[in-house]
């Protein structure tokens, strides 16, 4: 049974925030009051900015500069929100390395990195210090997407065969791959479908794209674990759509998860009795019939709270427990950040129409 925040008394970790923007205004700061967790100080490089997220999410210090606030603090985790740089690269590998360094384990947003070089150095620091680092692939998260991992690994489902994720992204052309700018969206999003690929099928080995006018694309991927895959980045869809579908294929058995809640997974099993041309109703049997979940949004329950349905919440709280028990995460880690940071840096130098060695 999940337990609120305060219900841990004393027996939280305690925490500093650095970033005090919309994003995590909306959906990091409140999933901390579900999780074993003392927010004790807050940080931006606008000050009277981080007051008010203090005053708001009960932190008892604001500062404006991240490097104050380690020093001053006892902290054992850092959150990290930031923004771009100048450059257009993530701030999040340096601030995570100065946490660290520091004493304190690190929460980041994705994308964690720009580059394998800013990820490798944050593994290197890992293992100086002995802290680690957990990115926020949310995906990895999601109630549904979970359930769906969890269902791939049952021995009824076969084993995984091939799986399909759907998503809206632009990706830019082959010229302008070079600019951070212009790939700071690809760069930014490509963790969400590459996260759900990785939870279910580990590393990419090989892929395969082709890029449409519009800056949609298809991609074929191959998986070392011997999984097929297919990517489609539906650039272009309706803003009324749902954003994303994923499917996975066993032996007899398939699951699908539509729109990051409403799951169905087809277990092995046939419709009706008499064999093709001689079966006169297409219900099967009740031991053999699809399971569907998602939500009743109805009651007041944590599940039907976006916090919940997309990840953060569940995603705050795995943090908060491998810090108390001081274990590395074992998903959203630095080394699943790595290996979708490969796909990433695969798709931005690799030409469409290419067979594109990822992992070797």
């Amino acid at each position: 049974m999940l337990q609120y925040g305060f219900e841990h008394g004393d027996d939280r970790i305690r925490a500093g925030f650095v970033g005090c923007g919309g994003h995590s205004f909306r959906n990091v700061y409140p999933a901390l009051r579900y999780a074993p967790i003392d927010l004790v100080a807050v940080c931006d490089f606008q000050r009277d900015r981080a007051e008010a997220y203090a005053r708001e999410f009960g932190a008892l210090r604001a500062y404006d500069d991240h490097q104050t606030m380690l020093a001053e603090e006892e902290l054992d985790a850092v959150f990290v929100v930031t923004n771009y740089d100048e450059n257009w690269m993530p701030r999040f590998p340096g601030i995570a390395i100065d946490a660290m360094q520091a004493g304190a384990h690190a929460w980041i947003e994705k994308p964690p990195a720009g580059s394998l070089a800013e990820i490798d150095e944050m593994l290197r620091v890992e293992q100086e210090t002995g802290k680690f680092v957990q990115v926020g692939m949310k995906k990895m998260f999601f109630p549904a997407i979970d359930k769906l991992h969890s269902i791939s690994l049952d021995e009824s489902f076969g084993g995984l065969t091939s799986l399909s994720v759907r998503y809206p992204q632009h990706m830019p052309e082959i010229d302008k791959r070079n600019d951070n700018r212009a790939m700071v969206g690809f760069l930014d999003h490509i963790m969400h479908p590459g996260a759900i690929l990785h939870l279910l099928a580990g590393p990419v080995r090989t892929l395969y794209y082709e890029r449409s006018r519009n800056g949609a694309s298809v991609s074929v991927l191959t998986f070392e674990n011997g999984v097929t895959g297919t990517m489609h980045l539906t650039a272009g869809q309706s803003g009324t759509s749902p954003l994303e579908r994923v499917e996975i294929v066993g032996s007899g058995a398939n699951a699908i998860v539509d729109n990051g809640a409403k799951l169905t997974y087809y277990r092995p099993g046939a419709r009706g009795e008499g064999g093709y041309g001689r079966s006169p109703n297409f219900i099967g049997a009740d031991e053999h019939a699809p399971l569907h979940w998602e939500p009743e949004f109805s009651l007041g329950q944590l599940y039907n709270k976006g916090l919940f349905i997309i990840g953060y919440a569940p995603e705050v709280i795995y943090f908060a427990e491998c810090v108390r028990e001081n274990r590395p995460p074992e998903k959203a880690g630095l080394q699943d950040a790595r290996a979708i940071t490969k796909l990433y840096e695969a798709y931005r130098h690799g030409a469409a129409g290419t067979v594109i060695a990822v992992h070797s």
